[in-house]
């Protein structure tokens, strides 16, 4: 009978620290389920003595990551500044990143966050779950703002100055027979936006293509970006986009202005 060898244990390297490391079990052990823990509690779950465990969880309290009324230990507030340092070191596409796989895997539809640039917008963060248009979208692609749900949405945000500007100066080219063909219907499908806080485009910029976006403003409500999701138009009724999909579009807009504003505090 052939037996199997064990797996090595691949030993650390001579930089490892193992205290930094059991500090860091510690503070991992806590959780939503055992946001409280006993001495013998903390040990159990880091595989570490008690007098080991003692140790750590007296140090974590000296320096504000841990509170204890002398018979069980938690977390403090001080602990997020463990996430700031991370977060203080992102852009707003590597922020929005990981926002868009979750909004993705929960939708199942592709998703994307865009910033204005002049009359175009700029995608700088994106998850394709399918190929929707005929034109592959990628960071970086342009397209007219006028056509796309984020354009408008990013419009939308523009103070009424530039947005003037911006319709006196703007060449309207119909991409299908959809496409809004007048000045005066793009002016009021923008003002739409801003007082309905999302946009819905339907087959405007490509036949058979549906989108739907809402802006990421910063912690002074400024429009810094705009985030979507697209859709083919055939896959749902208008009353599925409210129920199923716009929810989850509004709390990952959310989820990513509540990280800018750590970014930014």
């Amino acid at each position: 009978m052939t037996t199997t060898e064990p797996t090595e244990k691949i030993p650390p390297s001579a930089e490892y620290v193992q205290s930094l490391a059991r500090g860091l079990a510690v503070i991992r052990c806590f959780n939503q389920q055992n946001q409280r823990r006993t001495l013998s509690d903390v040990a159990r779950a880091t595989d570490l003595s008690r007098a080991t465990a003692r140790r750590f969880l007296l140090t974590l309290a000296e320096v504000g990551y841990v509170a204890t009324d002398g018979s069980t230990f938690w977390l403090t507030p001080r602990v997020l500044e463990l996430g700031y340092s991370y977060l203080s070191s992102l852009s707003l596409p590597e922020i929005a990143q990981s926002h868009l796989e979750k909004l993705s895997h929960q939708v199942h539809e592709s998703s994307s966050v865009s910033i204005l640039d002049g009359s175009e917008i700029v995608y700088v963060a994106r998850v394709a779950v399918s190929r929707l248009m005929t034109v592959g979208i990628t960071i970086g692609t342009r397209l007219p703002a006028y056509a796309t749900s984020m354009g408008r949405v990013l419009l939308a945000g523009l103070p009424d100055d530039e947005l003037d500007s911006y319709l006196e100066t703007v060449d309207i080219q119909r991409l299908t027979e959809h496409t809004i063909a007048t000045h005066d219907d793009l002016r009021a499908a923008i003002l739409k936006a801003r007082a309905d806080g999302i946009c819905m485009l339907d087959q405007e910029l490509e036949a058979g293509l549906r989108s739907m976006a809402v802006p990421i403003r910063n912690p002074s409500g400024l429009t810094v970006a705009a985030v979507n999701i697209s859709t083919p138009a055939a896959r749902y009724s208008l009353a599925e986009l409210h129920s199923d999909l716009i929810p989850a579009l509004r709390a990952t807009a959310a989820d990513i202005e509540q990280d800018l504003a750590i970014v930014n505090h």
